[in-house]
């Protein structure tokens, strides 16, 4: 959430911010209006308290006047309760101002590829997509899935299974031993509250599975729960930074691809996700985030996955976000590039949602902590990635050497 006080002085500032992040509904110049008169109806308040402070000093001759002004207080106050609540409604849906290294431009295409971690290499033989490849192995059933579920839903088989499970296994050895987060098991469902504070409502409503009879929001990532866990709390300076990881299933109804990726398992409405989350100062958020990257890219090193690193553009960040890098791997069954990871740097956006601060010294103010988030990293493409970039020639996958301890196999043999 922005800070009133911000986008008061520096309307220009937000205004330019929206055009680059192409974002044509946050209501700047209502949210303005409505600013300047809660202002005035504040004025009128403080000044109709005052005048019945000085009336309660007369005693009984006030009685009268003092009954007047409280009925014009209690007026007043409810406007501006009013008001406030719907400056508030209005603040919510504006989103984060990128930072100045951004790229800037109007489409998801104005990325900046910034780096790739080495050459793709050539199999050999035509490489089949992971949908014919993991069917023939008899590791998935697109059929089964439809069949429970719908559109969007698998069943995974046998060692299409356990490999997922030794991918999670990894993702968390590796992010708590090696990296030195700290595991969270989260709950998969949240509050309204809960949800609104990581800046998923009310923007993203429609993408999110909602229980309509106790008003509880399924979580399209662990990013939600995390965000909320030290929510209205004052950290100490020795506290921070704070990093957290957790596995969650995540549920969306991607009702904003619709028709895209119909094929394999790219995009489904279920899937699962290791997540990183961090709680820092200000000013060490954006180092934070470049080791985050180093951390979620460390896994795809281990993998041996070919991937690059993408800087986003103003109008492809995420909402809450004032910088994203994208991670993406090679499928050469898909023949693209493949996002396993969106890293972000929200700054003071979701903490002021969920009002999570910290006192940079015993007796300061209390201060806004900056928050981050990754995919560290997200299932199932990187599943696609291991079977299309590990399957031979005979339709076997071999098992990446940093899972075979978890897989107790070194191969899916083809039957």
């Amino acid at each position: 959430m922005l800070d009133i006080k911000f986008i008061r002085e520096n309307p220009d500032k937000v205004r330019e911010a929206l055009y680059w992040r192409n974002d044509h509904k946050a209501p700047l110049d209502k949210l303005l209006k409505a600013d300047e008169e809660h202002r005035v109806v504040l004025t009128e308040l403080e000044d109709l308290r005052r005048q019945r402070k000085d009336i309660s000093k007369l005693g009984k001759d006030a009685a009268e006047a003092g009954r007047k002004l409280r009925d014009q207080i209690k007026e007043v106050e409810e406007k501006e309760s009013a008001l406030s609540e719907q400056i508030r409604t209005m603040i919510l849906q504006f989103p984060n101002i990128p930072q100045d290294t951004v790229p800037k431009g109007l489409s998801e295409d104005d990325f900046v590829i910034e780096r790739y971690s080495g050459e793709v290499k050539e199999l050999g033989f035509e490489a089949l997509p992971h949908w014919d490849l993991a069917e023939k192995l008899g590791i998935i059933d697109f059929e089964r899935g439809v069949k429970l579920s719908g559109t969007r839903f698998y069943i995974l088989k046998g060692l299409g299974a356990r490999l997922q499970r030794a991918v999670i296994w990894l993702m968390l050895d590796r992010h708590t031993n090696r990296h030195g987060y700290t595991e969270i098991y989260p709950p998969y469902m949240v509050k309204r509250d809960i949800m609104t504070a990581s800046g998923n409502l009310p923007k993203f409503a429609d993408n999110l599975y909602h229980d309509d009879e106790d008003d509880m929001w399924f979580v399209p990532t662990a990013e939600v729960p995390l965000t909320s866990l030290h929510a209205d709390e004052i950290l100490s300076a020795e506290d921070l930074p704070i990093h957290y990881a957790a596995y969650t299933a995540c549920f969306r109804r991607e009702k904003m691809s619709a028709g895209k990726d119909t094929r394999g398992i790219k995009r489904g409405h279920q899937f699962d996700k290791v997540e990183l989350y961090k709680l820092c100062k200000p000013e060490t958020s954006n180092d934070e985030l470049f080791s985050m990257i180093k951390d979620v890219t460390d896994i795809l090193d281990d993998l041996g996955l070919v991937y690059r690193l993408k800087a986003l553009s103003t109008a492809d960040i995420s909402f809450s976000s004032s910088k994203t890098y994208d991670i993406e791997v090679w499928a050469p069954g898909c023949k693209e590039w493949l996002e396993v990871s969106s890293c972000s740097n929200c700054r003071d956006f979701q903490a002021r949602r969920a009002n999570i601060r910290f006192r940079p010294t015993p007796d300061s103010k209390p201060e806004f902590v900056h928050t981050l988030n990754g995919s560290g990293l997200a299932l199932p493409r990187v599943m696609i990635a291991i079977m299309e970039n590990y399957q031979t020639k005979d339709g076997g996958i071999r098992i990446p050497e940093a899972l075979q301890q978890f897989m107790c196999t070194d191969e899916i043999r083809p039957k």
